[in-house]
């Protein structure tokens, strides 16, 4: 029997403030155990939470960002409730989170699947809820140790309608997703410090059915590999498990990913397991489309909005633009590079004519960030907040390309000795230091030429006889004893025109 997988994600994003979703205390990553948790956090007697208004404008940013911009996915009326469950973590025996009426229903979000091609995943909710403390069980010897800085973290869990198909589509949602809160400010996306996290719902049908099989949830993947392994694992346990005679369980499994397999943690609850009801101690939250007016104005251009724009604006292909927009770091350093090339460029060509076009020149620039400072960055495991060359510098490297003071070749060459900070990363200093000047002048070359064919009676005889690769040949030639400065167009040129004298 043929299977199909069915998948659905609920992620967890943490929001971005300084403070936590119901007090005062702060956010930040790395404090010592219980250091960060006050009265409200750890549930004294008589305290009551209060809405952190900042985590309400980003909850509202993402709802607005799935939607298009428009706003008729926010609800103006949205209810907290609480969840209630016993856990050593949970200091007050249940969370505060949204249930009926989250802040933010429906939107999508659109993915490339390399199946399925462009296909629209749908969002259930976003909601807005607080974290739970932090178990540590490894630290300690027959105990278990409570940390409850991470209590009363602002959360917006982003649940999706089980729209995907593949591990592969679920990663790719994720990415997707991960890339799109951390473009609109509101998460960080830190996976290591659990600030993105994802649940995988996945269950298994027979091919053709329309009918869901019974789901398990995979809890707490902090990594897109750990995702796309541990639902891969889960899909072939389930299909092995029914073909076998066996029945699915609804349940909760974690991932381990030291064995690359997941393991039952509990009977999986129903949402009349949590006992919901609305809180007593919140008011119903309230958003004003005024409210919602100025952060729309506040919005930045929406990384499908900048992709489309790239195509037209820059004549970019469209993998360009969608590498290019992978990040708001990466946009942004494009969108600088080609501003600043376009300046630098007009400076040494225009005088003499024959600008490029901004396509070429916005091309020129892709290539280079998607090629070789993207696999530098890369290589160092570093993101473009962290590149050593600015936009600037590498504008002007590009600049010298596209005056012809220097070729392509030689190019890299420079750019390698930017990324190691030769002379401060200054390209003009580089080329100078090191006599990289292209040959332009058709003099100059043309002796250059002369001497090749001279000296390469067999080669030039097997070209007039019709052998095209003779004529790379010669070109190379002609590059060797140049030491790669000559400019490679003149010199195909001029040896053409002599090859046909």
């Amino acid at each position: 029997m043929k299977w199909e997988v069915v998948i659905g994600l609920e992620t967890h994003a943490q929001l971005a403030t300084k403070s936590k979703i119901f007090s005062g205390a702060s956010t930040a990553f790395g404090a010592g155990p219980n250091t960060q948790a006050c009265a409200v956090d750890i549930a004294l007697p008589g305290v009551l939470p209060v809405m952190n208004r900042e985590a309400v404008e980003k909850a509202v940013r993402f709802g607005l960002a799935v939607n298009g911009n428009t706003a008729v996915n926010i609800n103006r009326r949205s209810i907290f409730a609480r969840k209630n469950y016993f856990y050593p973590d949970l200091p007050k025996g249940y969370q505060i989170s949204q249930y009926e009426t989250p802040i933010v229903k429906g939107g999508e979000m659109t993915i490339v699947s390399p199946t399925r091609g462009e296909i629209k995943v749908r969002l259930t909710r976003a909601h807005l809820e607080e974290d739970a403390g932090k178990s540590l069980h490894e630290e300690f010897h027959d105990f278990t140790g409570i940390d409850l800085n991470r209590a009363g973290t602002p959360l917006l869990e982003i649940v999706s309608e089980p729209d995907m198909r593949s591990a592969q589509e679920a990663v790719e949602y994720a990415k997707t997703l991960h890339a799109l809160v951390r473009w609109i400010g509101i998460c960080d996306g830190n996976m290591q410090e659990g600030s993105f996290r994802c649940d995988a719902n996945v269950s298994v049908r027979p091919a053709g059915s329309d009918k869901l099989g019974t789901r398990r949830e995979i809890k707490n993947l902090n990594s897109f590999r750990f995702l796309q392994q541990a639902i891969e694992y889960e899909t072939q346990w389930q299909i092995e498990t029914l073909e076998s005679g066996g029945k699915i369980e609804q349940a909760t499994v974690l991932f381990d990913p030291d064995t690359g397999e997941t393991r039952a943690m509990r009977t999986k609850e129903d949402a009349h397991d949590y006992r919901y009801f609305p809180d007593p101690d919140l008011l119903p939250l309230q958003v004003t489309d005024e409210w919602i007016g100025k952060i729309k104005m506040e919005m930045q251009e929406l990384p499908q909005a900048k992709r489309e724009r790239y195509m037209s604006e820059y004549k970019l292909p469209e993998y360009d633009a969608a590498a290019l927009t992978s990040s708001k770091e990466m946009a942004e350093y494009f969108e600088e590079t080609t501003r600043l090339t376009v300046e630098m460029t007009r400076i040494l060509i225009a005088p003499a004519g024959g600008l490029p076009v901004l396509g070429g020149i916005a091309k020129l620039a892709s290539n280079w960030i998607k090629g070789d400072l993207a696999g530098r960055l890369n290589a160092d495991n570093l993101d473009f907040n962290a590149c050593s060359i600015p936009p600037g510098k590498l504008a002007r490297l590009l600049a010298r390309i596209l005056s012809g003071d220097i070729s392509g070749k030689l190019a890299k060459e420079v750019f390698a000795a930017m990324w190691l900070g030769e002379e401060g990363g200054d390209p003009d200093s580089i080329i100078k230091k090191r006599g990289l000047i292209q040959i332009s002048d058709s003099g100059e070359i043309e002796k250059i030429v002369e001497q090749v064919i001279a000296a390469n009676a067999q080669q030039v005889a097997d070209y007039k006889s019709g052998k095209e690769k003779a004529f790379n040949s010669l070109v190379g030639q002609a590059m060797k004893l140049t030491k790669g400065k000559a400019n490679p167009q003149q010199v195909s040129d001029i040896l053409k025109r002599k090859l046909a004298q």
